[in-house]
């Protein structure tokens, strides 16, 4: 699928000349880990060990008996150390730190899930940090802003532009300029130049490895369709990726905000809004207008609000491999109220966009049929968010309290 950083059409290295050397650095250093056998074990070691590795495969069975149709599987990626599948990636990461001998590590982040297993990486190796977010998600998500501090990590806001995911991607390449010598930029999911898009869905990669071996262990068959949230694509891609060569039906699910007619959303696959442009030093599809200029996004999840995706996934899309679809912030919520109360898991506000299309297909499949979902991470950081759309008068006055000694502390 690779040839040159490029996947089909899409991706590709588009850097300024200050920043050649330090991908081809960092690409030497990737590519000799990547067939270094005992780097994998390595990595396997400390993922084990670590964090909660292999995560396991829950069987969701009051929601099959709900919807009266496919049996339907949880790969429980929220169990991982710091809650969300971002762990797998940053820890390969720091390995690789160590290999070059760097030390200082920055990242962005949107939902706050990446920077705090940046931050918690950096506390376990030794590494100086600092994280990148955008105002507007450093409001939405304060209890992961408050995590990174207490690790160490210093975070900086980004009051630039929509002042969310894209403009905390845009800082943080600004620094890495800066101090190139010392810094790996730790990005958090499978776009940017080459070799991010390789480099994170290697490490994601573990998530599908797992999947695949415990669905037959459990069913002795493979699932009928897996399901995945899709924001940058770094899960998605990570339990796709196990399924490839396999008679799998594989579907993403974008953010469709408050909904397509609205333009505030954040489809760039499953829908008609998006365009192919090079920007941030790749190329995918992109929400841009005329003239090469980003479009403002929308979701309720933080973590799914960029304006771009992964090459891969796009790539993807064009061969027909993944089908794409989209959730509404509405429907999202009451996907999550349902899973809390049938199954008692609290699926992070991502992660709920899958469990979304899945709420709508399952029935239609038969009982012989299996469906597996990537829960990516857990909802607990949502929870200012949640309590504000469940509407709930007691809840807001203990929002609207807890904003305040956080604005003042």
């Amino acid at each position: 699928m690779i040839d040159r950083g490029y996947y089909g059409e899409f991706g590709g290295a588009f850097l300024p000349e200050v920043l050649v050397a330090t991908f081809d650095e960092l690409d030497v250093a990737f590519q000799n880990a990547k067939n270094d056998p005992s780097f994998w074990k390595e990595y396997t070691d400390i993922m084990s060990t670590y964090s909660c590795r292999p995560t396991p495969l829950t069987f969701a069975e009051n929601l099959t008996r709900h919807f009266g149709g496919a049996r339907i599987y949880i790969k429980r990626e929220d169990l991982n150390h710091t809650g969300a599948h971002k762990a797998n990636n940053v820890m390969g990461q720091g390995l690789l730190v160590k290999r070059m001998g760097k030390t200082r590590v920055i990242a962005e982040t949107g939902a706050g899930q990446h920077g705090v297993a940046t931050a918690t990486m950096a506390a376990k190796f030794g590494f100086k940090c600092t994280i990148y977010m955008g105002e507007v998600d450093m409001e939405r998500q304060r209890p992961n802003v408050f995590w990174m501090e207490r690790l160490g990590a210093e975070v900086i806001p980004v009051l630039e532009g929509t002042r969310i995911l894209k403009d905390a991607i845009n800082e943080a390449f600004r620094d890495w300029v800066t101090n190139m010598d010392n810094t790996h930029y730790v990005l958090g999911t499978a776009c940017g130049p080459h070799p991010f898009p390789e480099m994170v869905s290697y490490f994601q990669s573990i998530i599908g490895k797992e999947a695949r071996e415990q669905i037959l262990e459990r069913e002795e068959r493979l699932p009928t369709r897996v399901y995945a949230c899709v924001g940058g694509g770094s899960n998605a891609i990570g339990i796709f990726s196990g399924f490839f060569d396999d008679p799998v039906e594989l579907v993403g699910v974008e953010a469709a905000g408050r909904g397509l007619a609205s333009g505030q959303h954040a489809t760039r696959l499953s829908s008609k809004d998006a365009s192919i442009g090079v920007a941030q030093g790749y190329k995918t599809y992109f929400l841009q207008d005329n003239n090469g200029q980003m479009k403002e996004t929308h979701s309720v999840a933080a973590g799914l609000d960029y304006v771009g995706v992964s090459p891969i996934l796009s790539h993807l899309r064009e061969s027909g491999r993944v089908r794409f679809e989209a959730a509404t912030d509405r429907e999202v919520i009451d996907a999550l109220s349902l899973t809390i109360q049938k199954e008692g898991l609290i699926p992070a506000l991502e992660s709920a966009h899958a469990f979304v299309q899945v709420f709508k297909e399952a029935s239609t499949l038969s009982k012989d049929d299996i469906i597996l979902i990537n829960q990516s991470g857990r909802g607990d950081k949502d929870i200012f968010t949640i309590a504000d759309a469940f509407a709930d008068p007691k809840w807001q006055d203990f929002i609207k309290k807890k904003a305040e000694e956080y604005h003042h502390a």
